[in-house]
């Protein structure tokens, strides 16, 4: 019989810096599906690929739901071709998001400058003396 490497919850979350709770909680999300010896969970390495997998999608900004379903797909077919194009689409879509918060973000910025160069001139004219020409629109 072949020997399995297994691994302690405690042992994952210090490789991999999270709390057990966070690896509990991949597994209600049915992510991770260790097997039982009385209380202890046993982890195979499987379930360590896969941790691994989920935090680098979540560094990423996949959600749980998304990596659900790649490895639902990997499951399913033991395949990667279906899994490699559902990939490819959740990174176009990413990508997209992404880039729709850049242009968001670049408005907001010149947003904040106008308001804050309207903010130095009426602090400029207080200063000197000469009551600003204060309207709604300044703020």
């Amino acid at each position: 019989m072949k020997d399995i490497t297994t691994y302690s919850i405690g042992e994952l979350a210090r490789e991999f810096d999270i709390t057990t709770r966070s690896i509990r909680f991949y597994e209600d999300q049915g992510l991770l599906t260790p097997t039982r010896q009385g209380q202890t969970r046993l982890y195979t390495n499987k379930d360590r690929v896969r941790l691994k997998l989920i935090l680098r999608g979540k560094r990423l900004g996949f959600s749980l739901a998304e990596t659900k379903r790649l490895f639902d797909l990997y499951d399913m077919e033991n395949s990667s071709v279906r899994q490699l194009h559902t990939v490819l689409e959740l990174i176009e879509d990413k990508r997209s998001s992404l880039h729709q918060q850049l242009e968001d973000i670049k408005v907001l910025l010149v947003e904040l400058g106008n308001l804050e160069e309207r903010c130095r001139d009426e602090l400029r004219e207080l200063d000197q003396g000469t009551p600003p020409a204060v309207s709604q629109e300044s703020v």
